[in-house]
């Protein structure tokens, strides 16, 4: 190896490590590194700015934001999801496995981190509601986004630059994950239930309570509400035909983020930016693709591709499910955005079929299943817990997610191996 490459891999190791312990902030560790690999030209400016940054990937993750922030000051995901635990007729057994459900569905249209700032409070207050604890609503809806982010371009930041790289279109994604993707939720939501079936038995007057609850009152503005439905079909509509017209998702994205803007008419428009649009987590996947385009300018990028290729030859399927579940076996304690972005360049210096590709989609998003730092969504599920005064462990959400992850690999391998090779 030379200097470069030993200089380059420990920086990175040190970056990495950093992130995984949470002891700095990891937008200044991933903003700093960059910094470092810059001053110290192990990667040049234009390099980085031209060619390693991901351009699309941060533009589309902004114009999401802008449209999540917006959509939520309507009241609809409230609505929606007091509406069902009032179907439930207030039984925690069947909201836990709507939950599940709906915050999967969300995740495929919303983003998984989206979803859980949006739906974990309502969860929490539902369980309170009800005097049980919200532990089992927002582990299975943090597991339930990781799992439905997995179905589309937008779902997840992991199939952002995916799809980016592979050039995988909206359409692409509803065409060959999508329903695999719904199969799982439904299959995960039986095993959810079995979970935590013990944990959710409430007294009549206790679930008397939710069916109190008037949804229509969280409807707060009906305006906003119908435009962005519309904006949204709009939105949904340009990228399964973004191919067609030639457009790319983070256009299509931002259009639709500020056609919400207008609408929504912020008084204080420089408040909602600062807020709704999360610049720390923009900042952070900045920082580590600069750093990951050092790692892959110095060489050791294609020297690790082929490693891979030593080991699994020209099969395909042997490469398949290699990818599958070292990603699991890595990226469940390593949030999924470093490892994701680390190996991207990998995966295409191997120049492997699509079929390869799906499977690197099904392992990098689901892998935010193994741990509790496996992806954003736990983080953040677990810090809103925390601030409500129930904070959940490493090993309690561990012990169920990973289990959740197993059976998602297993069936992962069987529909890869089958519908590609």
């Amino acid at each position: 190896m030379t200097f470069q490459m030993i200089l380059s891999l420990s920086l990175f190791s040190i970056c990495l490590i950093l992130i995984i312990i949470e002891k700095i902030n990891k937008t200044i560790v991933a903003i700093g590194g960059a910094c470092l690999f810059l001053l110290l030209q192990l990667v040049s400016q234009e390099a980085a700015f031209n060619h390693y940054i991901d351009w699309n990937v941060i533009f589309l993750l902004i114009g999401m934001m802008m449209m999540a922030g917006i959509m939520k000051d309507s009241g609809i995901f409230e609505y929606i999801a007091i509406y069902l635990a009032k179907k439930a007729k207030g039984d925690p057994k069947i909201i836990i496995v709507a939950i599940f459900l709906l915050s999967g569905i969300f995740a495929g249209f919303v983003g998984s981190c989206a979803t859980v700032i949006i739906m974990a409070p309502i969860s929490i207050l539902i369980a309170v509601e009800l005097g049980i604890s919200p532990l089992p609503f927002v582990i299975a809806q943090a597991i339930a986004t990781n799992i439905g982010g997995t179905a589309t371009l937008i779902g997840d930041p992991a199939n952002l630059m995916i799809g980016s790289a592979a050039g995988f279109s909206f359409l692409d994604y509803l065409q060959n994950v999508s329903l695999f993707v719904l199969f799982l939720l439904i299959i995960c939501s039986g095993v959810i239930y079995l979970f935590f079936r013990k944990q959710l038995v409430v007294q009549n007057e206790r679930r008397a309570r939710i069916m109190e609850f008037n949804e229509k009152e969280l409807l707060r503005d009906k305006a906003l509400l119908i435009y962005s439905i519309i904006t949204f079909v709009i939105f949904l509509t340009l990228l399964i035909l973004q191919k067609k017209f030639g457009l790319d998702s983070a256009t299509i994205a931002l259009s639709a983020g500020v056609m919400l803007l207008f609408k929504a008419n912020k008084k204080d428009i420089e408040h909602f930016i600062s807020n709704e649009i999360y610049w720390g987590t923009i900042l952070f996947f900045i920082g580590l693709f600069v750093m990951v385009g050092a790692l892959e300018e110095s060489g050791l990028i294609k020297i690790f591709s082929e490693k891979i290729t030593s080991f699994t030859g020209d099969n395909e399927r042997l490469l398949s499910v290699f990818i599958i579940w070292v990603t699991g076996a890595v990226a469940a304690f390593l949030d999924n955005i470093p490892y994701v972005t680390t190996m991207v360049p990998v995966i295409k210096g191997i120049e492997c079929s699509a079929g390869v590709w799906w499977a690197f989609v099904l392992g990098a998003v689901l892998s935010g299943n193994g741990s509790l730092i496996g992806s954003s969504a736990n983080i953040i599920s677990v810090s809103i817990c925390k601030k409500s005064e129930h904070p959940i462990s490493f090993w309690t959400f561990t012990k169920y997610s990973a289990t959740i992850t197993a059976i998602t690999y297993i069936f992962s391998t069987a529909y890869i191996l089958l519908r590609y090779f």
